[in-house]
């Protein structure tokens, strides 16, 4: 790896608008080819996903990713019910100058195909001016009935006699 090498001081004069440029960085350098050992790893990766999934839930091999210097990611089609158009993965490493492969992480990753939830939104984005009309409709019914009910239950002459809500002073039989 080369050092990144700062270009020569070009640092403003003391007391001048100007701000000193930034230090120029070489981007990181992205994986190309997958390692030859661990792209051959498909057993081993096929081996780490059946340690977590049924064998008839790991489907075809769908291709590798290498992911950085000697990191591969294998997909599998998942053949799980309500996973349609997933992919299992399966990650493989191994050592500088070792053939020894190891299956470094295993899971279930969405693909294009896949069914995937919507985007969640606040309730407060949810609430329509409908709802709340709806719902204001129902407490006003709800009202209505009861106050039916409390002017029925009024009007009905008690079985022993007595007035049903107030006495001959007007006040409550529980007051």
């Amino acid at each position: 790896m080369t050092p990144v090498t700062p270009s020569p001081d070009t640092s403003p004069e003391p007391g001048s608008d100007q701000a000193a440029p930034a230090a120029r960085r070489r981007a990181p350098r992205r994986p190309g080819k997958p390692d030859a050992v661990l792209a051959a790893a498909m057993a081993e990766a096929r081996a780490g996903l059946l340690e977590v999934a049924a064998e008839e839930e790991v489907g075809e091999y769908v291709g590798a990713v290498a992911d950085a210097e000697r990191l591969v990611t294998h997909r599998f089609a998942a053949l799980r019910p309500g996973y349609r158009g997933w992919q299992w993965y399966s990650t493989v490493a191994r050592m500088p100058r070792s053939k020894k492969v190891t299956v470094s992480e295993v899971g279930l990753l969405p693909s294009e195909d896949s069914l995937l939830a919507p985007e969640w939104v606040p309730w407060s984005d949810r609430l329509r001016p409908e709802d709340i009309a709806a719902e204001q409709e129902q407490q006003a019914k709800e009202q209505a009935e009861q106050e039916a009910r409390d002017a029925l239950e009024q009007a009905e002459p008690r079985q022993d006699g007595q007035q049903s809500s107030t006495d001959a002073t007007g006040a409550g039989e529980d007051d």
